[in-house]
This record gives structure tokens, sequence and C-alpha cells, in this order.
């Protein structure tokens, strides 16, 4: 988590990483081989939190992807939480 200036505004920011399950062909590397994961930037402007989003929280993302500092980028999606771990 980022924590901004009080002069900056502020945002939530997390990468979502998309593992591949043994099998699942979904992301092809052009050189052949399967790429182990896909990450995507997701960023909430104007909140320094998000309820509900924490490491391990399955995800479902809706919204437009633009290219920020070289990684896929999502602003403010929509979302829907599929699952989160059970902490013991």
């Amino acid at each position: 988590m980022t924590h901004q200036p009080p002069s900056e505004q502020p945002f939530f920011s997390a990468v979502v990483v998309d593992a591949l399950r043994p099998g699942d062909q979904r992301a092809a590397d052009p050189r052949g081989g399967r790429k182990p994961y896909d990450r995507l930037r997701v960023i909430w402007l104007g909140r320094t939190r998000v309820p509900g989003i924490e490491a391990g929280v399955e995800l479902r993302l809706n919204g437009m992807v633009t290219t920020v500092d070289g990684l896929p980028a999502m602003f403010n999606p929509r979302y829907e939480i599929l699952s989160r771990q059970e902490h013991l």
C-alpha cells in the first residue's frame, strides 16, 4: 500500500496476479512456452483502501485496460470478490 502526501490525490493500488492452473492454456508465451502468470495493476483513485481487497482474495474485475510503467493497468474497476483465504 502506498501513502500519498496530503498535497497529492490519494489512491489505492494493488497488483493482481492471474496464476495459471496446470494444463491451463489461456496465456501462451510467443516463444512456445507457457507464462506462469499474468499481472495487472489495479488503481482506485481517491481512496486509501478498498474494503475486502487484500492478499489472497480471488477477484473478478471489469474495466478498461491501459498501460502504466510498462504494466497493464485498470483504473477504478468494478470488482466482485469470488473467494478469500481463511485466516487461522
